[in-house]
This record gives structure tokens, C-alpha cells and sequence, in this order.
């Protein structure tokens, strides 16, 4: 990825067996945060600026509430509500499966890409998964590729 200032690439070092957050786009331009909890397995675009993706959590944990909690699962989930009610789709990685990742709060009214200020677009539009966030599980790998997994939760 091309940047026009200068940026810190984040390392797999660094993000191996300590919270991570990193944020993706879908194929219609939704946004979601995915925990990566440990799992190094993240898209290398999502490393690419440690001064863009602290920006991008800035923005949208000052974001006003736009909606109630909605986690699925209830119980153990409700913590993680935060980004979604702020519009924005929530993943966790799932223990022991590489780039695995379980939804645990969904929007009813996603933030989408165009949302966002331009700075930000540019460095999420590098982030973008072949996949619908909604997707129970989704396996993300290196190189931006990503899958719906159908397997339970």
C-alpha cells in the first residue's frame, strides 16, 4: 500500500499472543472489527499503518451510539457490543483455529465505507474481504483472502 506520510508497519511479532484489533470492509462496503486475541493471522494491509488503524479506532469509538447491544449470542458477548452499537460489525477469533473468527455483534444499521472520512477510506478500501459481514464465522487469511466457514460456533 502506497501512503502519502509516513507510517509504522506493525509486525506479526508485535501482535502474536496479545489483543489486537483490526478493521475490514466487506463486498458491499460494510465495516466490522475483528479481535484478533492473540492470532497473527491477520491481513498484511491491516499492518500497514499503525498511525491509520489508531486513527480509524479513534473514530469510531467517539462515534455517538447509534443503536441498543445486539450480540447474538448474549451472555459473555454483551462487553464486545461497543463498535456495533456504533455501527460497525464485531468478530472474535475463535481459540485454536487460525484466522478464525465468530460474530458476536451485528449492527442493524452498518457503517459503511463511504462513511468515513477520506484519510481513513483510503486505508480501509486496502482492507477489504471477499465476503458478507452478517456470516456467522469467517476464516481470514494473509493476504486479504477470507471465506465463510459454515462449521458452528
Amino acid at each position: 500500500m502506497s501512503l502519502p506520510e509516513e507510517h509504522t508497519v506493525i509486525t506479526r511479532e508485535e501482535i502474536t499472543g496479545v489483543e489486537f484489533d483490526w478493521f475490514a470492509t466487506d463486498e458491499q462496503g460494510q465495516v466490522a472489527q475483528f479481535l484478533a486475541a492473540g492470532d497473527p493471522h491477520v491481513p498484511a494491509a491491516a499492518l500497514a499503518s499503525e498511525e491509520r488503524l489508531e486513527a480509524l479506532h479513534v473514530w469510531i469509538d467517539t462515534r455517538p451510539e447509534r443503536e441498543a447491544p445486539n450480540a447474538p449470542a448474549g451472555g459473555f458477548d454483551e462487553h464486545l457490543t461497543s463498535p456495533q452499537r456504533r455501527g460497525a460489525y464485531v468478530y472474535d477469533h475463535v481459540p485454536g483455529e487460525a484466522g478464525m473468527y465468530r460474530l458476536v455483534a451485528a449492527p442493524r444499521h452498518p457503517l459503511h465505507l463511504s462513511d468515513l472520512p477520506a484519510k481513513l477510506r483510503t486505508y480501509l478500501e486496502t482492507i477489504r474481504l471477499p465476503v458478507a459481514f452478517g456470516t456467522a464465522r469467517v476464516r481470514v487469511f494473509e493476504d486479504g483472502h477470507a471465506e465463510a466457514d459454515s462449521a458452528p460456533s
